[in-house]
């Protein structure tokens, strides 16, 4: 039976469930926009386990923090369902999958993507009823809906729940900020003598970042006002994190690799503003409460911006031709338009996003 919800058709709750997989193994931002639809599942199956199948990173992150994910199982890598990381030992798929389907799955929730290689996955667990996403390349599952690519990803996912009677009790993703987070980042920052805020100049698709010397001038600006400024970034962001601190040319705190991913959200809870490209942690500091100024190219606006105005800015680019070759951008996705739609270049799409914008809504939001 179907009936309607909010978020539109919810399938039938699917009984005697006392076990959930849920697949959703790639970086952190898309996890976190998974954190709605997995309080869905929570609420509507209150007395089920839910076993996030994800990456070693996802095992760290969810130790001893309260949440919707019970426990997660580390998937191998493969294609389309996630890449190894760093010194990660060798593990095969089919011993995952002789593992897996011992836990006795009643429901395997396929949440990471189109399906094309997450559906067969899902599919091999085991579990009585399978659901999630399917693009015209996927097989189908038990209870699917089409992916389609412009739709907003926390929405995507709810959804895809909804097909077995979970509808959205929240469209906000939210991870808790626990005291080892918080003790974390006051050991590697100490205590702040006045309000910090934290810049994130990197995104591992260059495509996605806003320059450098723009960050600067923000760092520049917000020092001025009387505030501590981080600017914070992963190992392989440390270029452009050196880049934005010589650039500053005021005393700034680059924070690169110095946190966990706890730490940085204890970090990012601490602060009052964080100003970010479109990437994880811009993501994850929203999830944590804190207001947020974000650089966005349009496609991405469409797919992963804050929908909330109140502690939230979304600055916009509208460029959809490449600034190197001219190459219209969006025929990959609608076919019918004139041009390829592909080009080799990787050059900064957000690059026509004047300081000035981001300056008033970091400004506006820090005053209110």
């Amino acid at each position: 039976m179907v009936t309607p919800s909010l978020l539109g058709p919810t399938a039938g709750h699917v009984p005697d469930v006392r076990r959930i997989a849920v697949l959703r193994a790639n970086a952190l931002g898309d996890f976190l926009f998974a954190l709605p639809a997995l309080e869905a599942l929570r609420a509507a199956y209150p007395e089920a386990e839910i076993v996030l199948l994800g990456a070693p990173w996802h095992a760290k992150l969810w130790r001893d923090r309260p949440g919707p994910v019970d426990r997660v199982l580390v998937v191998p890598p493969a294609p389309g369902i996630r890449t190894p990381e760093a010194g990660e030992a060798e593990s095969s798929m089919d011993d995952f999958l002789a593992m897996a389907t011992g836990e006795g799955f009643d429901l395997a929730v396929q949440i990471h993507g189109g399906g094309a290689n997450s559906n067969p996955l899902v599919s091999r667990l085991g579990a009585r009823v399978t659901v999630g996403l399917r693009a015209d390349d996927a097989p189908p599952l038990d209870r699917w809906i089409r992916y389609v690519y412009y739709q907003h990803e926390v929405i995507r996912y709810l959804e895809a729940v909804a097909l077995v009677g979970a509808p959205a009790t929240t469209i906000v993703p939210a991870l808790a900020v626990t005291d080892a987070d918080r003790a974390e980042a006051n050991q590697v920052l100490g205590p702040p003598d006045r309000p910090r805020v934290a810049l994130h100049p990197g995104a591992s698709d260059t495509r996605r970042r806003w320059p450098a010397e723009r960050f600067a001038e923000v760092a520049r600006e917000l020092h001025g006002d009387g505030y501590e400024v981080l600017v914070t970034g992963t190992p392989s962001e440390r270029e452009v994190v050196d880049r934005v601190v010589a650039a500053s040319g005021v005393p700034v705190r680059p924070q690169v690799g110095t946190l966990s991913l706890g730490g940085l959200a204890g970090c990012y809870a601490g602060c009052a503003l964080v100003v970010s490209n479109d990437t994880g942690p811009l993501h994850l500091a929203a999830a944590v409460g804190t207001p947020t100024v974000g650089v966005y190219w349009v496609g991405n606006l469409i797919n992963t911006a804050n929908p909330l105005r109140g502690r939230h800015r979304p600055i916009c680019s509208w460029m959809v031709h490449c600034p190197v070759c001219g190459v219209d951008c969006t025929p990959g996705i609608y076919p019918h338009r004139p041009g390829d739609g592909e080009c080799p270049h990787r050059d900064s799409f957000v690059s026509d996003v004047p300081t000035i914008e981001v300056l008033e809504a970091a400004r506006e939001l820090l005053q209110t």
